[in-house]
């Protein structure tokens, strides 16, 4: 008698129009007694009301509410299953009375009637799966969670097909309860899904709502509680509003589960129907993201490169407030990489997207939108995350395939002013990611194209690297230029860029340009003036007299040892390179370059090498170049012809001593190799021989 009462109570209650906050104090109540109650009857009555109660509904809920409702049921489960097989004798009370599982279930969804809208009923019966079966809990038999599934599947649909435009909040509903369940479905029953229906919905939902990313507008807001803190620093207030409201977003039911939500979405775009429906949705993120990057370029602290942080911001604001902000923007762009990662997919896989040329515009979309988000990615790493590997990579080699509609693209994301420095960090970032990607297209550039575009946006760049704050942009400036001057149809461009280039090298090591980067591209300037080069063809020599502006600045060089970075990238993981002077250094780059010499040439520069190698005085370093030339001679990098001519220098034409032992003992052993001689032929006098 006393759990009737309190359902007459409850329900009553339920009934009076009063604060959303008073309704919600009910819920507990109504939890405890949808697992106490055994009368079929009352059980599906409850649940009506509960979907349905003025006291609840008749106001303007948010998913928080929903969410609430839905813990409702999914509690109740959980009770129901942990109640039924308990044995603790101390609450007895608390045991309902008889009542099948499967009878339960069914009066409990008996409640999903007419009386409530179909989005309503997906948080009744989506609460239900969750608390039977999430985290593998196997609480139904196999049978009525198939039931289960197919009423999710079905109240789903019916509410997708009469969603009021009026009311966002049926959508986001229902894309939070499949969102919390999916993972949950059969694949049939995910089959059974119209998602050319639910991917607008989604996609909505997510980029654009309130309940969501805001269309990327939160980002704008921030920007009016920056202030200036002692010592000329910005600080964002953490008990400022708009923190809170970073921090809402972030927590809020569809952000809070955004990984979860975004492979959602990406499942949606490879099973939709309507081809036209992913180009939508590659038109929906552009717009987001485009959104998000001006609202980051009017935000103060766009106007703080990453490497002066610690100087302009303050430590507080550091600590606490500015970190969440990265966080839900790291979020962004995970969220919008893994939906990228479907729509590629879809585009090598649909022959629909490729008979209509759409494949190229979207692949030029992704890239657009990755350029948007790569004050974020920037920060992180491209190349930190897999999926964001094969979208770059993926767009590229499907964009590639149309020339002319590539040089349009790296137009369209040029600098603003091609041979300048801009001075706001966004922008030099919007450069770094134009050369990074530029690097990638070089193959199927023309030479023009690439001279009059790519060679002139990095040609600011290349004497920055004693710059911190242009250190990436820097070394992306010198990779894209040697990747323009490898390309051979390019020979022209580097014949006439190379003096240009090899100075500014010479000019910015080793003071700005660290041991490794320098080798790597002398290296690759040897190897584009080298034969089969057409380089080669016009300037047979150019190899021979870069080798002599190397040799004699090495010889000038310093023998002190030069800073080394904290880590070194090496193929011996376990043996750090020993520490080098520029001396050193530059005698190593000379021996990396004998393998693109000729033949003829090597007769010249092998002895040159080994006698610079013997001028170096510290031993270690001596020993190390001296590794590295027997490593050149012996393992592999010369071909055919120029390792028959090493392996006779060195056995047989002093290459040996001159190495290991310097010029006198070289000069010493070609004497005695000259062969038997006589001395002396006259009168009596015995004849000497040596062999």
């Amino acid at each position: 008698m006393a759990t009737e009462r309190s359902l007459g109570a409850l329900l009553r209650s339920l009934q009076s129009p009063s604060d959303l906050q008073d309704a919600f104090t009910l819920l507990p109540t109504a939890t405890g007694l949808l697992y106490t109650l055994a009368n079929p009857l009352n059980l599906s009555l409850l649940s009506s009301q509960l979907l349905a109660a003025p006291a609840i509904w008749d106001h303007a809920v948010d998913l928080h509410a929903c969410r609430k409702i839905l813990s409702v049921f999914n509690t109740a489960a959980i009770a129901f299953v942990q109640n039924e097989t308990s044995d603790d004798p101390r609450i007895p009370y608390v045991k309902p009375q008889k009542i099948e599982r499967e009878a339960w279930v069914k009066a409990v969804v008996s409640g999903a009637d007419d009386k409530s809208p179909r989005w309503r009923h997906v948080l009744l019966i989506g609460g239900l799966l969750l608390g039977f079966e999430g985290q593998n809990r196997q609480g139904l038999s196999w049978n009525v969670r198939k039931k289960l599934e197919m009423a999710l599947v079905t109240a789903a649909q019916l509410a997708l097909e009469e969603l009021d435009a009026d009311n966002e909040i049926e959508g986001l509903c229902v894309t939070m309860v499949l969102n919390y369940s999916f993972e949950l479905l059969s694949d049939y029953e995910r089959t059974m899904i119209n998602y050319d229906r639910l991917l607008p919905v989604l996609m909505h939902g997510v980029y654009s709502t309130s309940e969501g990313l805001e269309g990327g507008y939160f980002l704008g807001t921030v920007d009016k509680d920056i202030v200036e803190a002692p010592g000329k620093r910005f600080q964002w207030p953490e008990h400022s509003i708009t923190f809170a409201r970073i921090t809402a977003i972030s927590s809020s039911p569809l952000i809070s589960a955004l990984g979860p939500l975004s492979r959602l979405i990406s499942h949606a775009i490879e099973n939709v129907r309507d081809p036209g429906l992913v180009a939508r949705s590659v038109d929906h993120l552009a717009d987001f993201v485009r959104t998000l990057m001006v609202q980051w370029r009017q935000n103060k602290l766009s106007e703080v490169d990453r490497a002066e942080e610690a100087e302009f911001l303050d430590a507080d604001s550091l600590k606490n407030t500015i970190p969440s902000l990265w966080k839900l923007l790291r979020n962004c762009l995970y969220s919008v990489v893994i939906v990228l990662r479907a729509v590629l997919g879809r585009v090598l896989n649909d022959h629909v997207l490729a008979a209509n040329r759409s494949a190229p515009y979207l692949s030029m979309q992704s890239l657009h939108i990755l350029r948007n988000l790569y004050f974020v990615s920037s920060r992180i790493g491209p190349n930190a995350s897999s999926q964001h590997m094969f979208v770059t990579l993926t767009a590229v080699d499907i964009l590639a395939q149309y020339p002319d509609l590539t040089e349009n693209f790296l137009k369209s994301i040029k600098p603003n002013e091609l041979g300048q420095i801009p001075a706001h960090p966004l922008e030099r970032c919007l450069d770094l990611y134009f050369l990074n990607t530029a690097e990638l297209f070089t193959p199927v550039l023309s030479s023009k194209f690439s001279e009059d575009l790519l060679i002139c946006a990095a040609v600011p760049y290349l004497p920055a690297g004693g710059n911190n704050h242009l250190l990436e942009i820097f070394e992306a400036a010198h990779s894209v230029v040697l990747a323009v001057f490898a390309i051979p149809n390019n020979a022209s461009v580097a014949a006439t860029h190379l003096p240009f280039y090899i100075q500014n090298l010479f000019a910015v090591f080793p003071d700005n340009l660290s041991i490794r980067q320098f080798r790597l591209a002398f290296k690759t300037v040897l190897q584009v003036t080298a034969p089969p080069s057409p380089i080669a063809n016009q300037q047979p020599l150019l190899p021979s007299i870069l080798l002599e502006v190397l040799y004699d600045r090495a010889h000038h060089a310093s023998d002190k040892v030069l800073p080394q970075p904290s880590s070194t990238p090496s193929l011996d993981m376990e043996r750090p390179p020993p520490p080098l002077s520029e001396q050193a250094a530059l005698t190593l780059s000379l021996v990396d370059g004998l393998c693109f010499l000729r033949v003829e040439d090597l007769e010249e520069w092998l002895p040159l090498t080994a006698s610079l190698i013997n001028v170096i005085p510290d031993p270690e370093m001596r020993a190390a170049c001296v590794e590295r030339f027997w490593e050149a001679l012996s393992s592999g990098e010369m071909d055919v012809d120029r390792a028959h001519y090493c392996v006779t220098w060195w056995s047989t034409k002093g290459g040996r001593e001159l190495v290991l032992f310097g010029p006198e003992a070289a000069a010493s052993e070609q004497a005695d190799s000259q062969g038997a001689y006589m001395s002396g032929a006259v009168g009596g006098v015995a004849p000497e021989s040596k062999l």
